[in-house]
């Protein structure tokens, strides 16, 4: 039964992620509010943690952010968003780590079209070591790409495992009390936002593109330099 489920990890993986955002996403649709904004609001209080867990594993900052707001109007416990945050990034890593280990031949299937991001994780592993199981969930564009590239290395499991779940704690607190404290700015900000949109979202767009822009050439330079 290990076995098989070793072998079958990554399909296994698939399955769950499908269902748990098609789970998010009816729930989104059938929330009996208006608003996007609104709904998942209501989807966080009504289903708090579950949702935080299962957002976190994921994607990530958005669910975190909107747990931040919610500790902050008191419909959510502080310290027990950042441990169900953190625990579910730990998941969704762990995930991503044993689907490089036991699954190779699916990952060079499967993320064939992604094999400058892989080369760039196993430079920035031998380089910088334990280090960049932290710096991953910073990176925009490689935080599955690096666990599973850990993960197809001979790098230790319970090692990994114990970083890992430090940084998904560290992760959840550096994301989530920082909108909990400036909570009633936050959702001042989000009021204009939504009043004067058509300013926003070309603001959005560009910051976003130049993140984009930088992290696309700082991964062509460190490849380069290796090479």
């Amino acid at each position: 039964m290990l076995k098989f489920l070793q072998k079958n990890s990554g399909k296994i993986s698939t399955v769950i992620v499908v269902t748990l955002f098609s789970f998010l996403v009816y729930n989104l649709y059938m929330a009996p509010v208006d608003g996007v904004t609104d709904k998942f609001i209501y989807l966080m209080k009504e289903y708090g943690y579950v949702i935080l867990f299962s957002w976190s594993i994921l994607e990530g900052e958005s669910g975190l952010v909107m747990a931040g707001l919610l500790c902050s109007t008191g419909d959510m416990n502080l310290y027990l968003a950042i441990f169900v945050a953190g625990l579910g990034g730990f998941v969704g890593d762990q995930i991503y780590f044993y689907i490089g280990r036991y699954n190779k031949s699916y990952v060079h299937s499967k993320f064939r079209g992604q094999r400058r991001k892989f080369a760039l994780a196993h430079l920035l592993l031998k380089k910088y070591g334990w280090p960049i199981i932290f710096a991953q969930r910073y990176m925009y564009g490689m935080r599955t790409i690096i666990p599973i590239a850990i993960g197809l290395t001979r790098y230790d499991a319970k090692l990994f495992a114990i970083i890992n779940l430090i940084s998904a704690w560290m992760w959840g607190a550096i994301t989530i009390v920082p909108v909990w404290y400036f909570g009633e700015e936050i959702l001042e900000i989000l009021k204009a936002v939504k009043e004067y949109w058509y300013v926003a979202v070309p603001f959005a767009l560009t910051i976003g593109g130049s993140i984009i822009y930088y992290f696309n050439k700082a991964t062509k330079k460190e490849i380069k330099e290796k090479n």
